[in-house]
Formats: C-alpha cells, sequence, structure tokens
C-alpha cells in the first residue's frame, strides 16, 4: 500500500538541470549591469560606472551570442526561437485550460531574449558614440529612447514571468539560480559547465577592477574639464 507522501512524490517530476551555468551567471550579471547603468545613467559623478556597466553588457550579449549558438541544449536559439505562429499558438494556449508549457524559453519569452540582446548592443553602441563624441546629438536621444524601450522590454519581461510562474505553477526566478525546473531527466542537459562560469565571472570582475583603477584619473580629467568649463562662462 502506497503512503500519501510517497504518491505526492510520484505526482512530482524529477529537478532536471536545464540552465547551464553561463546562462544563468549571463542572466543575474546582465540584470545587476542594466540596473547600475540605469540608476547611474544621469549622475555626471558615476559616469565611469554608467559606462561600465554598459561595457560589460555588450561584452555579455557577445558571449550570449555565441554561447546560443554552441551552447547546451536549452541555450541554443534553436532550442526556442520559433516562428511568429508557434508564438501566437502559444498565446492563445494562455486561454485555455492547458497552457503550452516548454522547458526552455516559450516562443514569447524567445521574442523577449531577441529583444532585449538586440536593444543592449543597439544602446551601448549609441552610449559608445556618445560618450566618445562621435556623431552628434541625435545618438545622444538615440541611446535614451534605446534605453527607455530596454526598459519597457524588462517590465513585460518581469511581468510575463510572473505569470508564467503562475500558469505553468513553477518559480521561473528560482529556476534561473538553482537551474534546475521540475521536468523530466531526459529533458534537462547532462553538463553545467561551471568551469566556463568561472571563467565568464573572473573576466568581468577583472574588467570592473580595471575600470576601478582608472577612476581617479577620470574623474580628475572630469572635474579638470568641468573647472574650465566653469571659468570660460565667468
Amino acid at each position: 500500500m502506497k503512503t500519501p507522501s510517497a504518491s505526492r512524490a510520484e505526482a512530482r517530476p524529477a529537478r532536471a538541470l536545464v540552465w547551464d551555468a553561463p546562462v544563468r551567471v549571463f542572466h543575474w550579471l546582465m540584470v545587476l549591469s542594466f540596473f547600475v547603468a540605469w540608476i547611474s545613467a544621469e549622475s555626471e559623478r558615476w559616469q565611469l560606472v554608467h559606462v561600465t556597466a554598459g561595457y560589460t553588457m555588450a561584452g555579455l550579449v557577445a558571449f550570449r551570442l555565441l554561447w546560443g549558438v554552441v551552447g547546451t541544449r536549452h541555450a541554443r536559439f534553436t532550442d526556442f526561437v520559433r516562428g511568429p505562429s508557434a508564438v501566437l499558438r502559444y498565446l492563445r494556449s494562455l486561454f485555455g485550460p492547458r497552457p503550452e508549457h516548454h522547458t526552455g524559453h516559450n516562443p514569447a519569452g524567445a521574442l523577449a531574449v531577441l529583444a532585449l540582446l538586440a536593444l543592449t548592443l543597439a544602446t551601448t553602441a549609441a552610449g559608445w558614440a556618445t560618450y566618445n563624441d562621435v556623431g552628434g546629438e541625435w545618438l545622444e536621444e538615440a541611446h535614451e529612447v534605446l534605453a527607455n524601450t530596454m526598459m519597457l522590454v524588462v517590465v513585460v519581461h518581469i511581468v510575463a514571468v510572473v505569470a508564467s510562474s503562475l500558469l505553468h505553477r513553477e518559480n521561473l526566478v528560482a529556476a534561473m539560480v538553482s537551474g534546475r525546473k521540475p521536468v523530466p531527466a531526459e529533458e534537462g542537459i547532462r553538463r553545467a559547465w561551471r568551469g566556463l562560469a568561472a571563467a565568464m565571472l573572473v573576466a568581468v570582475l577583472s574588467f570592473w577592477a580595471l575600470q576601478w583603477q582608472a577612476a581617479p584619473q577620470g574623474g580628475m580629467v572630469a572635474g579638470q574639464a568641468a573647472t574650465a568649463e566653469h571659468d570660460e562662462d565667468d
């Protein structure tokens, strides 16, 4: 005779590894970098911090594009990028009794992923041009518009993650931390690639350290420029 606890254990599928460590490190570094870039955007004092966060995001996206081709099963674009019909079918299923469930990104979530990757590259490119005085004021305005659009996509993404977690009764935020989801073992991946994730983290932290070392000189230059401008106005 089976006990109630045994029956409940059989009803729940095992938690298989779905998201490899590089994908998770990429995700949370992007979250942190975007947050830092956003709150430092209007401060001249923290300009180097803003620039560092933007460059970090650009580097992370470059890695994600490569990992989306050669990475693990659910990290590859071929696993989750689908056409418009698949997106519409998934969205329609959300209003039915059995919403479509996808082990990796769902077709609608894939659009958010692609949009954020593209917006990151466009925003950092415009930011780099503005920071290095390449182009004109329109690039500065474009940078701001792109950043605001990116924030809008981020908000929509967060709302969608919460809604999807409720509909499918799985914590998607926790899954992006642990890498595991309640799916059959055959739908998971075999290797977490923790060494590569560690190398990513070391590379980002090393870049931040180099930028930090440059901060006093950058601050002095900015201060001197501000003083000279003030003297000219007088």
